[in-house]
């Protein structure tokens, strides 16, 4: 289960705007996080809270295709990105180290920035805890869902090749 703030965005939020191209030789998560949003909210990096949200309308991730966005982001503390579509690219990065992502128009058109929403990702039930409404995502399929689960693909692999079952 996912809880946080939601901190919501428009459409066509690019890579760029996620983690500035200055940012690429960086590897560390923890300075990356520093810089997350930086190109189209200032603020980010001092509102955010462990857990919180990102939500954007459409098109979220587009531009290259740099991991370091989806990177930046989870290292921020955001727990998952709801938006209305992503560039597919992104959207593969997310799952890919762990992050994850939801597309749906509904809980877009029905959550104000600073709401709180409920994420149980197994079900694919979101709960705007402001204004109580619900809302249904299609659940991950089994495969995502133990990405996710693994905290992303090298550890999913990491435990695949040590034996552990997920």
């Amino acid at each position: 289960m996912l809880e946080g703030k939601v901190h919501k965005y428009g459409a066509n939020v690019d890579t760029d705007a996620i983690i500035s191209a200055r940012y690429l030789s960086v590897s560390d998560p923890a300075e990356l996080a520093r810089h997350c949003m930086e190109g189209i909210d200032q603020d980010f990096v001092s509102k955010v809270q462990p857990g919180d949200i990102i939500m954007a309308t459409t098109n979220f991730g587009c531009g290259s295709s740099r991991e370091h966005a989806p990177l930046a982001i989870k290292a921020s503390g955001v727990s998952c990105v709801i938006a209305k579509n992503f560039a597919r690219i992104f959207f593969r990065n997310a799952i890919n180290i762990g992050l994850p992502v939801l597309e749906c128009d509904a809980v877009v058109d029905n959550t104000g920035a600073g709401d709180i929403l409920e994420i149980d990702l197994s079900s694919g039930k979101i709960k705007n805890l402001t204004n109580g409404k619900v809302f249904d995502v299609r659940p991950y399929p089994d495969f995502m869902a133990e990405l996710l689960s693994a905290g992303g693909l090298i550890e999913y692999t990491k435990q695949r090749l040590a034996g552990r079952r997920l």
